[in-house]
């Protein structure tokens, strides 16, 4: 998987992002977290879920829902952060982002269970 490190993507605030299958990592981070292995592969392994995520649904539907889904819950919760943390492709990349062997036994569409409303 390439990573880049970029000064405009991901949008500030965010430390990380994966556009078909490339992780767009923020330039101005914290050198602390550039310099971590363990941060990295973590970012990876997390962004690396998403890019199952995108393959069961084909890419561009993947990120038509991810939007819709964002809108709806910021719609609903009215805060863009708790939006975010919500999303159900969110919610399965956060919960096993910190597990090596995840990708190996997860189920394809894996992140419907956290579909809730």
């Amino acid at each position: 998987m390439k990573i880049v490190h970029s000064r405009w993507i991901p949008f500030r605030g965010f430390s990380a992002i994966n556009l078909f299958g490339v992780i767009f990592v923020r330039k101005d981070l914290p050198k602390r977290y550039q310099s971590d292995p363990l941060w990295l592969e973590t970012i990876v392994r997390h962004e690396r879920i998403h890019t199952r995520q995108m393959v069961e649904l084909l890419v561009i539907p993947f990120y038509l829902i991810y939007i819709i889904e964002w809108l709806v819950r910021l719609a609903i919760c009215r805060d863009a952060e708790r939006a975010y943390r919500s999303i159900s492709f969110e919610q399965e990349a956060y919960a096993y982002q910190d597990d090596p062997e995840y990708r190996q036994r997860r189920k394809p569409y894996a992140f419907l269970r956290y579909w809730r409303f």
